[in-house]
């Protein structure tokens, strides 16, 4: 029997942030999706004066990209006391800078969480966590930035009270940034293998090039430009021996504790055309697509250049959407941030966003330029982590982690990757290793073959039609590669219910059975059973089964009309 925390999907919390119309200094906070029916809240509050000042200073300290104008900051205001402070005593300026680079890093991280949770929200998202205590899965909280002007926000880096942990590096709450703006996500089989596309494009735009283009991303071999320093930009990538090493990288067993690990195949492409990248895509049957090269913001989701030509966000997520890629992941500058116009950012313009909103499942890249030991770290534990079969936020959080524990909480390492999912994507891209599905779409059946059923589910319609329970528990739900029983119906959750069995006391005890079945509800919309003639309806819940019981999930008036049966009833 496959392990229960690798097939139940972590619940949800998803928040969403915008300003409003009438009032650009004023935001509306809101919850979108939360494990119980009163979590849907909502909340109004000013972009404080102290959150605009810890901001301000942050990127003082971190952003190599300056201080753009940013909401509610008056563009006079540049804070100097950190530099200050430093030149009184040359003896203790490392010292000074970091300490102040860890206020700076905590304060901000501080100042967001009381922000975002706050009064109805703070409430909603406490109890979403003690329902994930209670079930002993994480809570997976999702942030959807509907202002632009909030996107280059460090906001993972959030942490609830100085000292304590932040938000992105806790594995009981797996963070990533979503949007509701999305195509819908086609339905895709889990993969036995870790397939991997490796793209090295070029470290430079060429000579045709805007000045707006003139920074280039550092890769795993190379210097990553300096804002500051736009003559590194002429320095050309060692592909050959860039491409061993990240290769080496994505596809060694680093892991000493011998856990078991998915097979890793990664293949080449050296500053391929537009052409080749789509062909070696279609023919290769790829479900992670890493690029290292140069990528510049833009309103198209930015330019990425693969040769001499350059290809925009909007046609990279053409290709791979088209060939069924799931994840993304580029070291390149700035992948996770929006174009800028006129002291203004674009909506829907950062490179991450743009792959999101075209139906990719998951994209992970950079707010900031990263080093070329912070990338190598980052990308080794990434990696490894997603070969022994973690989720994608699951294997962010860890890297994570990594990168803190080598450069440090008051460095911004750490920080620069952002994970951007899918609202319906659950992180999974491998099966387990004993995974087997069975699924029901539009009547569509799979068979077995054993020795003993126990008891079954069938189509009350069709009652030829079995589906059996050979083991402590059936999982029903929409998404194939989590569940047993697979209905398609959009009103039936992604992790709907489940079927067990469990020993009960005598008085529970129906017909002298010391075994009985039981129907747990986990589903957003609720699963509706037949007694006494009339429909009913339970929901977060579990009820007793017995022979006989008619069954529908999510709807009592549609879809599949299914039944419970004991087989020796």
């Amino acid at each position: 029997m496959v392990n229960q925390d690798s097939r139940q999907d972590a619940l949800c919390f998803w928040v969403a942030l915008d300003t409003l119309q009438a009032q650009s200094d004023r935001f509306a906070i809101w919850v979108l999706r939360a494990p119980h029916p009163s979590g849907h809240v909502h909340y109004d509050c000013d972009w404080s004066r102290q959150l605009a000042d810890a901001w301000h200073s942050w990127q003082s300290m971190f952003s190599l990209r300056g201080l753009p104008q940013v909401p509610h900051i008056p563009s006079a205001y540049v804070p100097q006391f950190v530099f200050d402070a430093a030149a009184d005593d040359e003896s203790s300026d490392s010292a000074q800078v970091s300490s102040f680079s860890s206020r700076y890093m905590q304060d901000l991280g501080v100042s967001l969480w009381q922000w975002l949770f706050n009064g109805p929200i703070e409430s909603s998202f406490e109890r979403a966590q003690g329902i994930a205590m209670g079930q002993d899965i994480p809570l997976r909280l999702r942030l959807e930035i509907r202002d632009p002007e909030l996107i280059a926000m460090p906001w993972e880096i959030m942490q609830p009270q100085p000292g304590s942990r932040a938000l992105s590096l806790n594995r009981k709450i797996l963070f990533s940034r979503t949007s509701s703006d999305v195509d819908p996500l086609e339905p895709a089989p889990l993969a036995r293998a870790l397939k991997i596309l490796l793209v090295l494009g070029k470290d430079s735009p060429g000579e045709d090039a805007s000045p707006e283009q003139s920074v280039s991303s550092r890769s795993a071999s190379s210097q990553l430009d300096n804002a500051d320093d736009a003559d590194s930009s002429e320095e050309h990538l060692q592909l050959e021996q860039e491409a061993a090493l990240l290769k080496k990288i994505l596809e060694q067993n680093s892991d000493l504790s011998g856990r078991s690990t998915a097979k890793r195949q990664v293949d080449m492409l050296l500053q391929p055309t537009a052409a080749e990248l789509s062909k070696k895509l279609r023919k290769g049957d790829y479900n992670v697509f890493f690029y290292s090269g140069h990528g510049v913001p833009g309103p198209d989701g930015g330019l990425l250049f693969l040769s001499d030509a350059t290809l925009s966000g909007t046609e990279l997520a053409q290709v791979l959407t088209q060939a069924g890629v799931k994840l993304a992941v580029f070291n390149t500058c700035w992948g996770a941030q929006p174009e800028e116009a006129q002291q203004k950012s674009l909506p829907r313009s950062s490179l991450a966003e743009v792959l999101l909103h075209h139906g990719l499942p998951a994209v992970v890249a950079m707010r900031d330029s990263i080093a070329d030991e912070e990338a190598i770290s980052f990308i080794q534990v990434f990696a490894q982590t997603l070969a022994e079969r973690k989720a994608v936020d699951e294997a962010v959080a860890i890297a994570r982690q990594q990168l803190l524990t080598l450069y440090h909480f008051n460095q911004p390492a750490w920080t620069l990757p952002v994970l951007y999912m899918h609202p319906d994507f659950d992180g999974k891209l491998l099966l387990t290793e004993e995974s087997q599905t069975t699924q029901i779409n539009q009547g569509t059946t799979t068979s077995f073959a054993v020795n003993r059923q126990s008891a079954l589910l069938r189509d009350a319609e069709n009652p030829g039609e079995p589906w059996p329970i050979y083991s402590d528990v059936l999982r029903i739900g929409r998404r194939p590669e989590v569940n047993d029983v697979v209905i398609s119906d959009p009103w039936v959750s992604s992790s709907h219910a489940e079927i067990f069995n469990r020993r009960v006391t005598p008085a529970e005890s129906t017909g002298g059975r010391r075994m009985a079945y039981f129907l747990r509800d986990k589903s957003r919309y609720g699963t509706f059973y037949m007694k006494d003639g009339d429909w009913r309806e339970v929901h977060r819940q579990e009820i007793p089964l017995s022979s006989g019981t008619k069954i529908r999930f999510g709807s009592k008036s549609e879809g599949q009309l299914l039944e419970f049966v004991l087989e020796d009833a």
